[in-house]
């Protein structure tokens, strides 16, 4: 969708003019005003739709409830947005343009809910599903809007990765992205290369697969640095559970186990637009978890980066070996901060399903930090309990830990796993998408499929 930044939209031809409405206000167009029905209020995400018949140069024109003047914001505008882009779209039309009242700063939710909306995995299908090609929009800043198309773009790109088989989206293929990313140095890691650096926790898991492990780490950099972070991404490009291994039915959307690892690959490939103040380190392990000859087994022992062991209680609890071994490699790098994004338990998507992500860390300033970004943007987060109960249960007889504890309190007892491969200095952050990375029905704004989550919380809390 080529995103067009104009004077007046009012004055432009095209199929939809799409404006707002307050709550029991007029909008700023008379067809509206005239024609719309009583019970059309304008609360939140209402849609009333009028033909011009040649008054106006769009051929519709569309109101989209805004609720409450006093309590509209950046969510409430993107999904009003959204509701009015999926309606348009319905109406195949091509070309639409906005004219919101300009007392709001709404280039971020309008560019990126159209945007949202106007996506559609069809890569693979001969008949391609109806996108609008054409978004007009006026009374903002140039800057705003490019840095709000940057964000749209760079979500649909951890989207379509995301949505893309596993025979496509290998770590290899992972690791040509990276390396084809601008403005971004990028470091490649090879299976010897891997085990010269200890990670015999993310060699483990891979070890199962015929598709080579990749260690990737890309690098933003940009004069005198405000802060040095590392964010890093799961990079399961299948889980089949391993010898431990799934049930067929959860196999089927184990694509989408690298989620995570495409959130930092769509984050990493707007910095350079962006340009923020600091410097970032985006790091992926990319792999398979396969049942193949080679396997790792239950009851082996695993060594990672950091010298700790640990049982393998479940080839299934795979992610968090390969994020071991990410996050000693991300702490050697003198950075203040971690942050992590997975794909990790369904203990956090049973506690809080498709609605929220779990967050944990052990800084609690950098935890409410991205809370309040998320919020602010659209991606909720809920934060989970680290209590040394939670480490109890992984406790080992014959290994520093096991990679399991309990069947209860799973989310937890993967934060707490983790944090024993984060250094004391280092502020970390994990959080924990398991129910809103992939959607197996449409919901809220989001169609079937991949949803980009923690592009827009990382890339916002960035710059």
């Amino acid at each position: 969708m080529e995103i067009k930044l104009v004077e007046d939209t009012k004055e432009i031809v095209c199929d939809v003019l799409i404006v707002n409405k307050f709550e029991d206000k007029q909008t700023s167009n008379e067809l509206i005003n005239k024609f719309a029905p009583e019970t059309f209020k304008g609360k939140k995400g209402e849609t009333f739709l009028i033909h011009t018949h040649g008054s106006l140069p769009s051929t519709y024109v569309m109101a989209v409830g805004f609720g409450k003047e006093d309590k509209t914001d950046n969510n409430v505008i993107r999904e009003a947005v959204v509701k009015a882009v999926k309606k348009c779209i319905e109406l195949k039309a091509k070309s639409i343009a906005f004219n919101i009242d300009s007392d709001f700063i709404f280039a971020l939710p309008v560019i990126v809910g159209a945007s949202i909306a106007n996506y559609n995995f069809d890569k693979y299908k001969t008949k391609k599903e109806h996108k609008i090609s054409e978004l007009y929009i006026s009374n903002v800043s140039t800057e705003g809007v490019e840095s709000a198309k940057v964000m749209a773009e760079a979500v649909e790109f951890a989207r379509n990765i995301a949505n893309e088989p596993a025979a496509y989206a290998t770590p290899t293929k992972l690791a040509e992205i990276a390396k084809n990313i601008e403005g971004i140095e990028t470091a490649i890691f090879e299976e010897e290369e891997i085990k010269s650096l200890g990670m015999g926790a993310f060699l483990a898991v891979a070890q199962g697969s015929k598709q080579p492990p990749k260690f990737i780490h890309m690098k933003y950099s940009c004069p005198n640095p405000k802060k040095r972070i590392a964010i890093i991404g799961k990079g399961l490009c299948f889980d089949s559970g391993g010898l431990d291994i799934k049930p067929a039915a959860s196999m089927l959307t184990m694509k989408d186990d690298m989620s995570g690892a495409a959130c930092i690959l769509g984050v990493m490939q707007a910095l350079n637009k962006l340009k923020p103040e600091i410097e970032v380190n985006g790091i992926i392990a990319a792999c398979e978890n396969m049942p193949g000859c080679n396997a790792y087994k239950p009851g082996d022992i695993l060594t990672a980066k950091n010298g700790k062991t640990i049982e393998v209680d479940n080839t299934d609890a795979e992610g968090r070996l390969t994020l071991a071994d990410a996050l000693c490699y991300a702490c050697e790098l003198n950075v203040d901060e971690v942050i992590d994004i997975a794909t990790l338990t369904g203990a956090c998507m049973v506690a809080l399903g498709t609605a929220a992500s779990g967050i944990m860390g052990n800084d609690s300033d950098l935890v409410n930090n991205i809370i309040e970004v998320g919020g602010y943007c659209g991606e909720k987060f809920w934060e989970l309990p680290m209590w040394q109960e939670y480490r109890d249960n992984m406790n080992s007889d014959v290994a520093d830990m096991k990679n399991t504890g309990t069947r209860y309190g799973g989310a937890s007892a993967a934060g707490m796993f983790l944090k024993e491969f984060v250094t004391d200095n280092v502020k970390w952050a994990h959080l924990d998408v398991a129910g809103t990375a992939f959607l197996e029905h449409p919901s809220k704004e989001f169609c079937k499929g991949a949803t980009g989550v923690g592009v827009r919380t990382l890339l916002n809390y960035i710059i």
